[in-house]
């Protein structure tokens, strides 16, 4: 039996993705501490999809930047596929950022000087895909986002939804384990946001990504595998 046991837990550790621990986050305001993040954590298993909630200013999007590698917390540990990420090299959390993580925005972020298309292909050719393969995906993600017609458009010429849609098919351009969506559809009206939320689960599901994302709706945060919240800067 102990062996069985063992080997069950070996097989659930491999499918963790993710790993928070005791994270906290303290900022400086007006020559005070501010303690935004004062502990408690979770983890995240291959194929999972997590609602994060909490009242606004509760820290979600702080955490999300910290899991993201884009900001470093005062102390507690963050593990990306087992691998601790307090002590590694900038390089190193920029190789992460690439390669094994997602980002998706409320405002999509596009940049205004590039088509669709180049949007998405830019973060292919930054991890040293070749152009020519590059190109193939991209227009095989806005094909999968419906938003294909729109390739050799700006960002200008596309409505909300659609901007979003592509700012989707940049985020998993780079096939990321890790896909973070800081309240995803935020920005829409509710048809568009139940449109693009759907098509958001179906790519996460159909690419066996994980996902953490934070809202405040609680209709989406019930379609997720479960919830975590973070009352009074405990993520719980």
């Amino acid at each position: 039996m102990a062996s069985i046991l063992n080997s069950l837990s070996k097989l659930s550790k491999k499918d963790i993705v993710l790993s928070v621990r005791d994270i906290k986050k303290t900022f400086i305001e007006g020559g005070q501490p501010l303690d935004i993040l004062r502990g408690g954590g979770f983890d995240l298993y291959r194929g999972e999809i997590i609602a994060l909630v909490g009242q606004s200013g509760s820290g979600k999007s702080t955490l999300l930047q910290c899991i993201g590698l884009l900001d470093k917390p005062t102390s507690g540990d963050i593990f990306i596929n087992g691998m601790p990420t307090d002590k590694i090299t900038e390089e190193t959390r920029t190789m992460l950022r690439r390669k094994k993580i997602g980002f998706v925005y409320q405002r999509h972020n596009l940049l205004s000087d590039f088509t669709a298309l180049e949007n998405v292909v830019l973060p292919m050719l930054a991890n040293g895909m070749d152009e020519e393969i590059a190109n193939l995906r991209a227009e095989k993600l806005l094909k999968a986002t419906n938003v294909m017609h729109r390739s050799t458009h700006y960002p200008s010429e596309m409505s909300g939804g659609e901007q979003q849609r592509v700012a989707i098919a940049r985020s998993i351009a780079n096939r990321p384990e890790i896909l973070l969506a800081d309240e995803p559809t935020g920005n829409l009206d509710p048809k568009h946001a139940e449109f693009v939320f759907d098509l958001l689960l179906d790519l996460v599901r159909k690419n066996k990504m994980s996902m953490l994302f934070v809202t405040h709706d609680m209709n989406l945060a019930k379609r997720a595998d479960r919830t975590i919240t973070i009352i009074d800067g405990i993520v719980k």
